[in-house]
């Protein structure tokens, strides 16, 4: 008789409807904030479907440039690292069938998967030649390079704090009352993580890598057909990854998934709140505030653990 919470190909059919929900969660997320970024600039915005019209015109078409197999490859890394970066980490604590491959992984395995996507997609843009788009990644990588600091002095200052690199037991520890999360017994290193996560929400004040008088130097302008599709649905399944690792390592985790849309949304709304009411930083401003703030308080975090 098989022993089904241990059989292979269920687990892989379960972490593919994870994917699935996740994916179509931050396609409904991602118009959600188009149309609050629309309301506060006095506009109506999108509607909600209008991620999906898109996408699907996207995978339609198809492209008859070539430049070279790296050119091919940038927007695989880029949704590699979003799909790794959620399956490596369990999505809903306690179930069987939401854990995904996180036994598998690290907290060390995670953050690589953060930074992956971003170095593919530089890689792979470089490889059409284009002076521009090398702007584009080298801007795109300087920041989120600024901005990983504080993120991996928080991370050490939390392994520390609980003496493993396992992300389960890491949430396992913050279970039975909403004062254990990592919220509340190391608020120093949440601080740090939180600046981090502004910065590679890529939203404003951090969003002049992918802000619309900035398109014609970026990676969007590259790519087009099927490879902007993955591109978008990257840019739906990446940030609620990153929300998922932020609820996991400050905030508790999730028990349902229930639970998982409301932390998500609000992590979420954190960036956007901030995006409408700040100006747009330029690149060297917003590495400059990483390191007045950010790597002051990631120093701070591990030093007061």
């Amino acid at each position: 008789m098989i022993d089904f919470p241990n059989f292979q190909w269920v687990q892989i059919a379960y972490a593919l409807l994870t994917l699935f929900i996740v994916i179509n969660y931050g396609m409904v997320m991602t118009a959600v904030v188009r149309k609050i970024g629309a309301r506060v600039g006095g506009r109506y915005g999108i509607p909600v479907w209008q991620n999906y019209v898109d996408l699907l015109k996207n995978i339609a078409l198809r492209s008859k440039i070539s430049h070279g197999v790296m050119y091919y490859l940038g927007p695989v890394f880029r949704f590699t690292g979003g799909i790794g970066l959620l399956l490596f980490v369990p999505t809903i604590y306690g179930s069987e069938w939401h854990q995904n491959f996180s036994y598998a992984g690290d907290l060390i395995l995670a953050l690589y998967f953060v930074f992956f996507g971003t170095l593919g997609m530089a890689l792979g843009a470089g490889e059409s030649g284009h002076p521009h788009s090398a702007i584009g990644v080298s801007r795109g990588l300087a920041q989120v390079t600024m901005a990983e600091l504080p993120l991996a002095l928080g991370v050490y200052a939390l392994s520390l704090q609980y003496q493993t690199l396992d992300i389960t037991q890491i949430v396992a520890a913050q279970q039975g009352s909403i004062f254990n999360w990592t919220l509340f017994t190391n608020p120093i290193a949440t601080v740090a993580a939180m600046i981090a996560f502004v910065g590679t929400m890529m939203r404003s004040p951090f969003d002049v890598a992918m802000a619309p008088q900035e398109i014609p130097i970026g990676p969007p302008t590259e790519y087009h057909s099927s490879y902007l599709a993955l591109m978008q649905t990257n840019r739906a399944l990446f940030p609620v990854a990153k929300a998922v690792i932020y609820m996991n390592l400050f905030f508790g985790g999730a028990t349902s998934w229930a639970e998982f849309a409301i932390k998500v949304f609000c992590l979420y709304m954190v960036s956007v709140v901030i995006g409408v009411v700040h100006p747009r930083f330029r690149v060297e401003q917003s590495i400059r505030f990483f390191l007045k703030w950010g790597l002051p308080i990631g120093v701070l975090a591990i030093l007061v653990v």
